[in-house]
């Protein structure tokens, strides 16, 4: 996706002040005695609004202008001598403006308090300009005037410039407006996930999951036709798949993405990516310059955060399928070799991933979500004759069928994660698992010729 411009909220986003906020603002109705109002009451007001809250519906004597004043000067000391930027907020700004990107602070907090706040830690020079919601008639940040308001100054269109938001209603309403949307979950401020994720485009715990090719890969689902785009993941396993098999593969693929330690892999199987993502931490130094060197497009990423290589790699892949208005074919292979934790969480990513079809190939087997909403039935071919095949119910209420095997089933019902389709013998050619409803890890076992 295309960054024209970049929007920052300030409070949580470059600035860890919303403890101070908390006590700034318990401080004014501490003094003026005040009780029983919430900071949630008065997070999303402008600050003169919830000093006329004060005096309006809390019996504060002192007029609402005399409140914002006393409460400002409070603020900007506290910007100058208390308040930390928020992680990775320096070299966010850095690589934006080594880029050109244009910036723009948007906040509820007056437009002279933010300019002490980002002069306190130098910060000034990387913006524009600052857009307080005093700008724009005091309509706080349930409505969109703000972001839209920094989008005119900034000169850019809404659908390229990336706003950076910590509050639920900010995410929430520049989502809304059309802006893509960096939602962060500052869990020290108490916020919950499920009030951001779900309006968020990109989700992170800290800016220091952010950089500016991880926002250029991103592109926002799309109406799918046409063929499946098959994407196949090289993983970095510690006991990855033989190169033989990845040089398979990749010449079966349509986009491949090597996620961190896959580069050694990818390398030695001269298997050259579209995409090399991750941290670097698991690939050997000499392989990961030859993947940033090779590949298309390196999306680095830091090494200390919530989301795994292969989960980025696998967005990675969802992000071009979507560029291309295709459904997405997932293969993963280098993926769950010698950690048994690992395995048991890409059988969880791929029944999560949302992929049109989704499987996972290594040296001794391949494994198919075979699902009620995705890839209904996987039928197994002559190869699969006299081999071993298991199914595992990943997603309640599953209902499965097998047909072709020592021991057929019928719409038979399973247990989350049971183990009554362990073990069946493949019998006949025709051989076949489908799923009415939920979701199977259906596992056909035994070294194979390239997959099918």
């Amino acid at each position: 996706m295309d960054v024209s411009g970049a929007i920052f909220d300030c409070d949580g986003t470059l600035v860890d002040s919303m403890g101070m906020w908390g006590s700034a603002f318990g401080w004014l109705c501490e003094r003026h005695g005040a009780t029983g109002v919430t900071q949630e009451q008065v997070e999303s007001l402008s600050l003169r609004d919830g000093c006329a809250l004060l005096h309006d519906e809390y019996g504060v004597s002192a007029e609402a202008d005399e409140l914002y004043e006393e409460i400002c000067a409070r603020v900007r000391e506290a910007y100058a001598s208390e308040v930390p930027l928020m992680p990775g907020v320096r070299r966010l700004l850095d690589e934006l403006a080594a880029a050109g990107v244009p910036m723009v602070v948007a906040s509820s907090t007056p437009v002279r308090e933010l300019r002490c706040a980002l002069s306190a830690h130098g910060l000034d020079g990387y913006f524009q300009d600052v857009v307080s919601t005093e700008d724009v008639g005091g309509r706080d940040k349930e409505f969109p005037d703000v972001y839209l308001e920094a989008a005119r100054r900034l000169g850019t269109p809404v659908e390229g410039t990336w706003v950076f938001e910590d509050a639920p209603f900010g995410v929430r309403t520049s989502r809304r407006a059309g802006f893509p949307v960096v939602g962060i979950l500052n869990e020290h401020d108490g916020r919950r996930e499920e009030d951001i994720r779900p309006w968020a485009d990109v989700f992170v715990h800290s800016l220091e999951e952010v950089s500016l090719p991880l926002l250029r890969d991103y592109e926002r689902p799309a109406a799918e036709k046409g063929a499946p785009l098959r994407a196949l993941v090289i993983a970095g396993s510690p006991e990855p798949s033989a190169p033989s098999l990845v040089a398979s593969l990749a010449r079966g693929a349509d986009y491949v993405i090597c996620a961190d330690g896959g580069a050694d892999v990818c390398r030695a199987a001269g298997v050259v990516p579209d995409v090399f993502c991750g941290d670097a931490d698991s690939a050997s130094p000499a392989a990961a310059a030859w993947a940033r060197s090779e590949a298309r497009e390196s999306v680095s990423l830091p090494v200390e955060k919530y989301a795994t290589d292969l989960e980025l790699a696998i967005e990675c892949a969802r992000h071009e399928a979507s560029r291309r208005e295709a459904p997405l074919a997932l293969t993963l292979t280098c993926a769950s070799g010698g950690r048994p934790d690992h395995a048991l969480a890409v059988v969880g990513l791929l029944a999560l991933s949302r992929a049109s079809s989704a499987r996972l190939v290594e040296d001794g087997y391949e494994m198919r979500i075979v699902s009620a909403s995705g890839e209904r039935a996987w039928k197994l071919g002559e190869r699969a004759l006299g081999r071993t095949f298991s199914a595992v119910a990943v997603a309640p209420d599953t209902v499965v069928s097998e047909r072709g095997m020592q021991w057929e089933l019928t719409d038979k019902p399973m247990e989350l994660l049971g183990d009554l389709g362990i073990s069946n013998v493949v019998t006949s050619a025709g051989a076949e698992v489908s799923c009415a409803s939920g979701a199977v890890a259906a596992f056909l076992l035994g070294a194979t010729e390239t997959p099918q």
